[in-house]
């Protein structure tokens, strides 16, 4: 692929070194390490993949701009975009077009991820001790995983379960690129490809990974990922099982309050794996778009404002999460993306209970929890009374007023077989059209339809 011209660039900057004489007075130029350099140590590789997490958390990414389009294009009338910005009104409108940047970036974005994974992968034999090698690869395996699976949720028909699957998805490229000249242009592999590799590589980094990793990706929030994989497809076996192995291994737990899972400088109990954000290092882009003026949102205040009929989906008016807002000249905002520097909550363990419960729910399990008690329990998280039984809508319903605004809405309706406004949820204007840079620069990508030859 030609874009990967650019994503060679990154690999320079991972290992810049800066020599002075004795008399530190004279300083030889700053220069970037060759890349057989760069790649011939386990130091040098270490930071290269703490390089990638910085670069998945991107503002264009997971910083913020993934979770946005999710939400954005599914919505009908739950949200307003208040902002100046172009790009994030095409998606609440379904007008992309392929010259979108936003949509441009993010697919650059995913692929620099991608190379330097791959050149992780590949230079693994730099690595003496076997767990530090494990770990490194399992990391690798699980970023990997990560942007090829929302490659192929946002540039892919919805995956279904009835198999098949043969919609376009991405390219999937696992080869190492360090030189120009090995640049392909590859065609893009489909659905079912892609789903195929991201759950190689997230079994793999389960395997691989130790049970905690400080604020890096450990063996459960691999696990986690999968769980939202195996749910995505209609594993509901699959999606079980991986997320009471969570649930009932991590240590991680639901925060007292549904106010303590957000807006925190540090990992709470709840967070799986979290991005990490700084006030000197990470941009939390959510707040940028979801919150106030006053709280450090633009100048939309908020550029996305919640609507009256979002409130319908709240069945007790003691809900905390019903109360989750405030109040701006703009409009209401969520207080979930209140915090300039806090984290940004990814994998979270409620996510798990509700998996787990749904997953029980449709098999007519109930392994680790019943599925009435695990919502129950949820929602007394929240101080929203107790159900005396559910429905598999209770079930969806619940998953809404939990998860709200955190890049779940658009997937779901996906899976769900649901609608957004008229469009059913396999319309072509509910997928993002491949760039039309990637385009003009490799001619086997096939355009997504509804977008033109």
């Amino acid at each position: 692929m030609k874009t990967l011209k650019y994503i060679i660039l990154t690999l320079l900057i991972t290992a810049v070194s800066i020599t002075g004489c004795e008399d530190n007075l004279e300083l030889e130029p700053e220069q970037s390490l060759l890349p057989e350099v760069a790649v011939s140590s386990p130091a040098n590789l270490q930071n290269i993949l703490t390089g990638i997490y910085d670069e998945a958390g991107q503002v264009v990414s997971y910083g913020g701009q993934i979770n946005l389009a999710s939400e954005l294009l599914g919505n009908d009338t739950d949200l307003s975009w208040n902002g100046t910005f172009e790009q994030p009104a095409q998606l609440i409108e379904k007008q992309l077009v392929p010259d979108n940047t936003f949509v441009r970036d993010y697919w650059l974005n995913a692929y620099e991820v991608n190379n330097q994974a791959n050149i992780v992968i590949a230079n693994l034999n730099v690595f003496d001790d076997q767990s530090e090698r494990d770990r490194v690869e399992g990391e690798a395996k699980f970023l990997r995983a990560l942007v090829y699976f929302d490659l192929a949720r946002l540039f892919g028909q919805s995956y279904e379960s009835g198999g098949g699957n043969s919609q376009l998805a991405a390219p999937i490229i696992l080869d190492a690129v360090l030189d120009p000249s090995d640049i392909t242009s590859p065609s893009r592999n489909t659905v079912e490809e892609v789903y195929a590799q991201v759950i190689i590589d997230l079994q793999d980094a389960v395997s691989l990974l130790p049970d905690t990793n400080g604020i890096f990706a450990d063996r459960y929030a691999a696990q986690a990922l999968l769980a939202r994989v195996y749910l995505q497809q209609g594993n509901y076996a699959g999606a079980r099982d991986a997320a009471d192995d969570v649930l009932q291994n991590s240590g991680h737990s639901l925060t007292a309050t549904y106010d303590g899972a957000f807006n925190n400088d540090g990992d709470s109990s709840e967070d799986i794996f979290a991005w990490q954000i700084t006030s000197q290092d990470g941009v939390n882009q959510m707040n940028t778009f979801w919150a106030g003026q006053a709280f450090g949102g633009r100048s939309g205040n908020p550029d996305v404002s919640i609507n009256g009929s979002f409130f319908s989906i709240f069945d007790d008016a003691n809900d905390d999460r019903s109360q989750f807002f405030y109040n701006t000249s703009g409009g209401t905002a969520t207080t979930k993306w209140q915090s300039q520097f806090a984290n940004i909550p990814f994998l979270r363990i409620a996510e798990m209970h509700l998996i787990r419960a749904e997953s029980n729910f449709r098999l007519t399990t109930s392994i680790g929890l019943d599925p009435l008690v695990e919502i129950n329990a949820l929602r007394g998280r929240s101080n929203a009374g107790a159900l005396g039984a559910i429905t598999l809508q209770d079930i969806i319903d619940e998953r809404k007023r939990e998860l709200a605004f955190e890049g779940f809405t658009l997937h779901d309706i996906k899976r769900l077989q649901g609608t957004v406004g008229t469009l059913n949820y396999d319309d072509n204007f509910l997928v993002m059209p491949v760039p039309q840079r990637e385009r003009d620069a490799n001619p086997n990508l096939m355009q997504n339809p509804g977008y033109g030859n």
